[in-house]
């Protein structure tokens, strides 16, 4: 797997962010099941940039914790066969399947732990495993797809380990 990861902002959050991330998208994708040696890139910033790519790419005009933009559009979530006839999924150099992007919030993330009363580490894992799965075809507007992606998300937080 190949992790892009950037950093902005004074702001650091007390994790070793970059090695978690990766531990992280590596045990969701395996649980998920993906066959393909994938590639994520993660921006880490502030409630300022959030909103501002919230308001541009969703219209609505407030922070958000994360945000997650799909390369591949999935008939059906975490099924990845349909994927064995198209070429344009892959990046061309490594072969790897491009899953897309994820921003994070870091004061959102900081804040949702101690609202939530859970770790900081905790509360990023969370949002990452949430954003895999939407980077893998689940979402939750509906309340049959929210159940699954649910489910979906305790059984990855479970496995790695990282508890309420």
């Amino acid at each position: 797997m190949t992790l892009y990861f950037e950093e902005e902002g004074e702001y650091m959050l007390p994790l070793e962010c970059r090695k978690t991330a990766e531990e992280v998208i590596e045990a969701a994708l395996d649980i998920i099941g993906c066959p393909y040696e994938a590639e994520v890139s993660i921006l880490l910033t502030m409630n300022e940039q959030i909103q501002e790519m919230n308001t541009e790419f969703r219209g609505i005009e407030r922070p958000t914790d994360v945000l997650s933009f799909p390369m591949v559009s999935y008939p059906e979530p975490g099924r990845f066969e349909f994927l064995d006839e198209r070429e344009d999924c892959f990046n061309p150099e490594t072969g790897e399947l491009s899953l897309g992007d994820i921003v994070i919030s870091k004061e959102k993330v900081t804040a949702q732990a101690e609202e939530y009363g859970h770790s900081i580490l905790r509360e990023y894992a969370f949002l990452i495993v949430h954003s895999v799965l939407h980077l893998t075809g689940f979402d939750h507007m509906e309340e049959k797809e929210r159940k699954t992606m649910e489910e979906k998300q305790e059984e990855i937080m479970d496995c790695i380990n990282i508890l309420r």
